[in-house]
Order: structure tokens, then sequence, then C-alpha cells
């Protein structure tokens, strides 16, 4: 498995941080117990919060755990989980919104973690928002959902744009990432106010970059 992949699940599995997305994986099976997740948005209220690095160790974990994880980049502004995974851009999400063969055989990408993959977001559309707010959107999810057990949309900030609004109606739940110390406590209160206004499932939040103590990180090593 390669190692130079800027992802801390892969290149240091038995870290602090790595554990703390097994406990965030663990944390998102007990919250929906009774309605399971199948699909699930990540986002974040700023840009630079960490939201797709988040999403791709959370699936790094999930595959890890022996479930069929798939990630998709629907960032169809900035998309940057091609790039986590030294992957390339070329066809992927907006692929499947115009073909119907891509629809029927989706193009994903093969990751060095058995049991995920990776739809990439596929040429820059001029108008993301009325893509992804589609009813083609809702057929692609239906069909990767058949062939995975989790489905994990990465989405813009809900502060910049409509994209992640227009989505969170088309998922089983939402996660918002904040960074300690850069977001600011009105956008992200902002950000829960614009999910709560489209009834969107908000499953919880995710602290980003918060200090580690020093006394439980000796344990690990």
């Amino acid at each position: 498995m390669p190692t130079d992949l800027d992802l801390v699940t892969i290149t240091d599995p038995i870290s602090p941080a790595s554990e703390a997305y097994r406990t965030l994986r663990l944390n998102l099976q007990y919250a929906s117990l009774d309605a399971p997740l199948h699909t699930l948005l990540i986002t974040s209220a700023s840009p630079e919060e960490g939201k797709s690095t988040t999403l791709a160790n959370l699936a790094v974990t999930m595959a890890q755990a022996e479930q069929r994880i798939i990630m998709v980049d629907c960032d169809l502004r900035r998309p940057h989980l091609h790039e986590l995974f030294r992957q390339h851009n070329d066809v992927g999400l907006t692929t499947m919104m115009l073909e119907d063969e891509a629809l029927s055989d989706p193009p994903l990408l093969e990751t060095p973690v058995p049991g995920l993959r990776l739809l990439a977001s596929g040429p820059l559309p001029p108008r993301p928002a009325d893509l992804l707010g589609s009813q083609r959107m809702e057929r692609v999810l239906e069909r990767l959902t058949a062939e995975a057990d989790m489905v994990l949309l990465d989405a813009p900030p809900l502060m910049t744009v409509t994209d992640a609004v227009v989505l969170a109606t088309k998922v089983d739940g939402v996660l918002l990432v904040v960074s300690a110390g850069t977001t600011k406590r009105e956008h992200a209160q902002r950000a829960v106010e614009r999910l709560r206004k489209v009834n969107a499932h908000l499953v919880g939040s995710v602290l980003n970059n918060a200090p580690v103590d020093a006394t439980l990180h000796g344990y690990y090593r």
C-alpha cells in the first residue's frame, strides 16, 4: 500500500488522530441505530476547515471495518478528493449526470484501501447547484447506494454557495466540520440554521485541529 498519501489513517494508523477517526465512525454507527445512514454529506461552514480530509480519513476507517464505501466529490468548484488519493479527474460525477452509459456503469476509481472507491467530480460544470439539485442527481445516488454500504459526499462550504444546502435534502444525514481557532462561531451557527431551514438531518459535527493532550499521546507510543 502506498505511504505517500496525505492521510493519517493510512500513514500512521495507530496515532491519536487515526483513533479519533475510528471513534467518529463508531459514533456515527450508534447515532444511526434507529435510522441507518446510507448516504452522508460532509461539509463545513467556511473554506479551509478540513472537510475533504475528514471525509477521506473517515472513509478509510469505514473501509477498514470491512464496509463497502464510495466517496463522491460533489465539490464541483474546488474538488480535492482525487488529489488526496493521487487519482485523475477526467471523469466522475458530472459524467454520470450527463451520460446514461456512465450512470449504468459508474466510473469509480479504486484506492489503495480495499473496499474503498472514489467517484471524482469529473469536468467542472458552469452551474453546479442546478446540476446537484436535479432529479438526475437522485438517480446517481440510487445507483451508487446499490453498490455500497455507505456513500460519503463531499460538498462545498455552506456559507459560500448553495450546493451543500441543495444536496442536504437528498441524503440521509449531514456531518458538519468545524476547525478550532478558525471557524467563526456566527458562521457555524448560520450554517446550522441553513440546514435546519431545509429540514436536513444534521447528525453531528466534527472539531478539527483541536489541541492534543500530551499525557494521552504517549499511550499510543
